[in-house]
């Protein structure tokens, strides 16, 4: 796909960022849709349906995260990337970001070669995290790697996009230790930088949906999935 395919919405409370980094977007030919707040944008993602949402953390009313967990329960809208625009480096708030189904952080000042760099790679792993078109299915757990789907018991789960992937990436070798740099790698890639921590919360989500029993921790070393 060219970059013309891309529509990408960007919300943010500030006006001279919504200037500067749609101007930016545009220049590499990026479909640009904007916002100045969560609701809006919000409302603007449910009826555009973008690829990527770059999103303001700190915003009134509704900011950032609440956005986002919102945009993870629109149907819809599961596979959309999400990466926030942030001032603010504090552990703290990456981890809420990606327990809300962020895919990446771009911290502000924004530099436009970094900028178009990261959306670019972020892209680039649209619709290519599983290739699998097989439905998976370990007893009572469901995996449509097509869809983004995952039922247990017949019942649809509501799994943000790095948790499927995540999910989608162990199952593909039941049995296998995912070292966890692999799984940083993998599912994150190389133009994001985030702690190990991170991984841990992925994985404390995916048990709180799926149970206990099937992804197993290697102490000091990374998980695997046993069926």
């Amino acid at each position: 796909m060219n970059n013309s395919d891309y529509t990408i919405l960007l919300v943010d409370d500030e006006p001279d960022i919504l200037e500067f980094v749609s101007y930016n977007l545009i220049k590499e030919d990026f479909k640009v849709i904007t916002a100045s707040d969560g609701e809006t944008g919000l409302k603007k993602a449910k009826k555009e349906n973008p690829h990527l949402i770059l999103l303001d953390v700190m915003m009134p009313g509704m900011d950032g995260i609440e956005t986002c967990d919102q945009i993870r329960k629109t149907p819809g809208l599961e596979g959309t990337l999400v990466a926030f625009l942030t001032a603010r480096g504090e552990d703290y708030s990456q981890v809420a970001g990606f327990d809300a189904g962020a895919d990446d952080y771009i911290t502000k000042p924004i530099k436009p070669k970094v900028l178009i760099s990261r959306i670019k790679a972020l892209l680039r792993r649209y619709g290519q995290s599983v290739q699998n078109e097989s439905i998976q299915q370990f007893g009572n757990l469901s995996i449509d790697l097509d869809k983004y789907q995952v039922s247990l018991k017949g019942k649809k789960l509501d799994l943000p996009r790095k948790e499927f992937e995540l999910l989608s990436l162990l199952v593909s070798r039941p049995g296998k230790v995912f070292h966890r740099d692999e799984i940083l790698d993998k599912i994150w890639g190389n133009e994001v930088v985030v702690g190990g921590r991170t991984i841990d919360v992925h994985i404390r989500k995916l048990r709180e949906k799926i149970g206990d029993k099937l992804i197993k921790t290697v102490k000091g070393v990374g998980y695997k999935f046993e069926a």
